[in-house]
């Protein structure tokens, strides 16, 4: 399978992207399906960063990320519904005709996960963050408020769902694809989300499995 490997060095304390980073961010930002299900949910999920401490207190991130790809997909869905598996950390997006797009996927740390049946209620470009505050309880640090950009742990686009809370979006730190980093959402490379988004209508049917 091809795939891409990603190091980074990260000091102690830099936020970690997502909705919001279990292990911090500083003053800034389910079994797997049967196996009569499509041959592609039958592969190995996307493996989970490697983290290795190092001297001076920093510690060596190696992520493995997937590039999506067009694979076999024996769900009967409408084209262009999103179907996530938490535990093996993919999206597909199904294309018709017994296709779909597979893209690896960052989830919502374990006791935060949501799956269920939703639909898209809205989209964003480079969209603004406003922490929950429950977040805030639980992470004092985090801004009441943050604008769309590149520090942004939202990423360049947001998905909403429904009348949920939580959202597919992007993140400022790739590296972590394969992880459950954050509180509840499902996070993307920029380009991958970036993808997403320009195919992905209003109102879409969105699956999320743990």
């Amino acid at each position: 399978m091809r795939y891409c490997v990603v190091v980074v060095l990260l000091l102690v304390g830099l936020p970690l992207g997502g909705c919001i980073a279990d292990n911090a961010m500083s003053g800034a930002s389910p079994a797997s399906a049967p196996s009569a299900r499509a041959s592609a949910s039958s592969e190995i999920r996307n493996p989970e960063p490697v983290r290795i401490p190092t001297f001076g207190g920093r510690t060596l991130i190696i992520g493995t990320y997937f590039p999506r790809e067009t694979v076999s997909y024996a769900e009967k869905h409408a084209p262009g519904t999103i179907v996530v598996s938490t535990s093996q950390r993919r999206l597909y997006y199904v294309l018709g005709d017994g296709k779909a797009l597979r893209y690896a996927i960052a989830v919502g740390s374990e006791g935060y996960a949501w799956s269920g049946t939703s639909t898209v209620a809205s989209k964003r470009e480079w969209p603004d963050w406003t922490p929950t505050p429950q977040m805030r309880a639980r992470k004092p640090e985090l801004p009441v408020h943050m604008a769309g950009g590149k520090d942004n742990p939202l990423g360049a686009r947001a998905i909403y769902l429904g009348a949920t809370l939580y959202r597919i979006h992007g993140t400022n730190e790739p590296w972590l694809m394969g992880g459950a980093e954050s509180a509840g959402c499902i996070r993307m490379t920029n380009d991958d989300v970036i993808d997403l988004y320009n195919r992905t209508r209003i109102g879409a049917t969105v699956i999320v499995r743990r």
